[in-house]
């Protein structure tokens, strides 16, 4: 059929022609490169992954201080709601204190130690058993 002879085919470690070598050296380097690169980004992403995963858990908006903004939140609340139930006793004791005359009498000879003419008042030292009254102050 043909009249030329057939080359076998070079491989790896057969010699190649001297003007062949730059572009063989080239051709390995490519390869080299492809068989590298995979890996080298695989381990490059994981790295990433990592990285952001625990900037995610521990950075400075991540989720450990997100978790504890979030008990200074609820601790917060209490305290506004234990403060509005208090302001709310306090409003209905001083609207008391502006339309009932028994309250006001009875506000008087507490805190004041008012006395109507003719009676007299006792003090008595405080029981050292109680704590003392945080309201007397």
């Amino acid at each position: 059929m043909h009249d030329q002879p057939i080359q076998p085919e070079t491989t790896a470690h057969q010699s190649v022609p001297a003007q062949h070598a730059p572009a063989a050296m080239h051709e390995r380097a490519l390869g080299w490169t492809m068989r590298l690169w995979r890996p080298a980004g695989t381990i490059v992403a994981i790295g990433l992954a990592l990285l952001l995963g625990w900037h995610v858990v521990n950075g400075k908006h991540g989720l450990s201080a997100w978790e504890q903004k979030r008990q200074e939140d609820k601790q917060l609340q209490k305290e506004i709601d234990d403060l509005q139930k208090e302001n709310g006793l306090l409003r209905d004791h001083v609207e008391k204190l502006k339309s009932d005359p028994d309250a006001i009498e009875h506000e008087a000879r507490e805190k004041l130690h008012y006395a109507k003419p003719g009676e007299v008042i006792y003090a008595l030292p405080p029981d050292p058993k109680q704590p003392p009254d945080p309201q007397s102050k």
